[in-house]
């Protein structure tokens, strides 16, 4: 299991800290603060001679951010549908690189998320599993909100069934991108292979 440290709304110099405390991958939700953040976290973490971490990015991504996406990150946890899997495999593709991605699913049907129905992921799987830049590892999910963690435990125990059943069709997907700063603890036990914790990580976030 491995921590990708959400630094939504926090400073280069408080990211900077965790990196260098040990900190291996940083998420990022908006592509455009990343934007301005991301060249800092990388000057200062070269002036002390630290490496730099994976860089995560888990919002919602538009098709016209991918460009820019494809710059920054080095994993796209959010790909939902395939316009934009075909926009990032065509941006790939042109900078010669590839990308990690992981197929986001909207397990509880919630309209204010992104991600593919379950129905539909096994569809959107095979035809990203044709494009020869995106490469997709695993899957996420952002359960429905609760103050009471255990009530996210069925949808982590879904998306780790709806990953192994891919599984046995022979799709070889490693990562399960679930639970975050309130949750994290019974997203492990369910099998996530990456948590996003922001708040338990960095504290509270500043005001927009």
């Amino acid at each position: 299991m491995e921590l990708v440290g959400i630094a939504k709304r926090k400073s280069a110099a408080a990211v900077a800290e965790a990196v260098r405390a040990g900190l291996r991958r940083v998420g990022e939700s908006y592509v455009q603060e990343a934007a301005r953040k991301l060249p800092e976290l990388e000057a200062l973490l070269a002036e002390s001679g630290t490496a730099p971490p994976r860089r995560h990015f888990v919002g919602r991504l538009q098709r016209n951010k991918a460009r820019d996406a494809l710059r920054l990150f080095d994993v796209i946890e959010s790909v939902d549908r395939l316009d934009l899997a075909l926009e990032l495999e065509r941006r790939a593709a042109a900078t010669s690189r590839t990308l990690d991605a992981l197929l986001q699913v909207d397990l509880a049907g919630e309209p204010s998320k992104g991600g593919v129905a379950p129905g539909e992921l096994a569809r959107l799987l095979d035809a990203c599993g044709k494009l020869e830049r995106l490469r997709v590892r695993g899957l996420m999910a952002i359960p429905p909100a609760s103050d009471d963690p255990e009530r996210s435990r069925p949808w982590f125990a879904k998306l780790r069934e709806l990953r192994d059943a891919l599984g046995a069709g022979g799709a070889e997907l490693r990562e399960l991108s679930m639970g975050m700063s309130a949750d994290f603890e019974i997203a492990i036990e369910e099998g996530a292979t990456w948590v996003r914790v922001g708040t338990a990580l960095f504290g509270p976030r500043e005001a927009a």
